[in-house]
């Protein structure tokens, strides 16, 4: 090899000699990442059940800074800053979704091997996908009560709870815009669950009913795209618990597979559901 060859071997070689931890373990922090898992059982299956779990909770996490960032545009009427954040938590829903896979085939022996190492451990208590349902407008009080043992996420969801959902901020949106959104509507508070709206059904109708290309029509069907993803989720779970557990009441109190079930026949920003009937 040429002097030249090999001073231009040497400079595209990548720099491995860091003198503490790599840049990118600095960054990523994988060490901390892959060293979170401790199963409870001997049961090999535990760990892909744990795992897929931990990488669930990641996916909230980033589903709802979308979320909160696209309330924060609408806001300050900044529409496309809201569609742009919108349509990343739909690319995010999908592969949070796909995080059902591992667990979609167990069968009720396999999952019964570490059962028990859950107690009274359920995913109805993950606080950070409490966020992403008190986002969506699915407000509950009685939901922080199983946090109050730990004092800071307790009171990240009661800030949650007291705040608009993204859902008000879409209606406040569209009053500001002209529409006919009641005014016990945008009054209302905002700590309990949304109930559908006639007037507002109506408002959604109209919108539809005009240009597709406007900035509205875009913003309601990013938010059925994200309303389509979650009613998936919810489906995708049931599909999973049910063959895993049948009809068994669910970790943690829960009454599992008919819980899900009511869960999986509610309709996420209702109202562009029903418009769609009188466009």
């Amino acid at each position: 090899m040429s002097q030249e060859a090999h001073e231009t071997h040497e400079s595209e070689a990548p720099h491995l000699d860091f003198q503490g931890t790599t840049p990118y373990e600095d960054y990523v922090k994988a060490d901390v990442l892959t060293h979170l898992q401790h199963t409870l059982s001997d049961d090999p299956g535990e760990m892909v059940f744990l795992v897929t779990t931990q990488v669930m909770e990641l996916w909230f996490t980033v589903v709802v800074h979308e979320w909160e960032t696209a309330a924060k545009a609408l806001r300050g009427d900044d529409v496309p800053t809201a569609v742009a954040a919108l349509k990343r938590s739909v690319r995010e829903l999908e592969a949070l979704n796909a995080s059902w896979k591992p667990l979609g085939q167990l069968t009720p022996q396999q999952f019964n091997s570490y059962r028990s190492a859950l107690g009274e451990g359920s995913g109805f208590q993950s606080a950070m996908y409490r966020r992403m349902e008190f986002l969506l407008g699915e407000k509950s009080a009685s939901m922080l009560v199983p946090h109050r043992g730990a004092p800071r996420v307790h009171a990240e969801l009661e800030k949650a709870l007291h705040e608009p959902s993204l859902y008000d901020e879409v209606l406040r949106l569209l009053a500001r815009r002209g529409h006919a959104v009641p005014e016990e509507v945008l009054r209302r508070d905002v700590s309990r669950r949304y109930e559908p709206s006639p007037e507002v059904e109506r408002v959604w109708t109209a919108v539809y009913a005009g240009d597709e290309n406007d900035e509205l029509a875009r913003l309601g069907e990013a938010l059925t795209n994200v309303a389509e993803l979650v009613w998936r989720w919810r489906n995708d779970h049931l599909v999973a618990t049910r063959r895993a557990m049948g009809a068994k009441a669910g970790t943690g109190g829960s009454a599992g597979v008919a819980w899900l079930e009511k869960r999986a026949q509610k309709n996420v920003f209702p109202e562009l559901w029903t418009a769609r009937s009188y466009v």
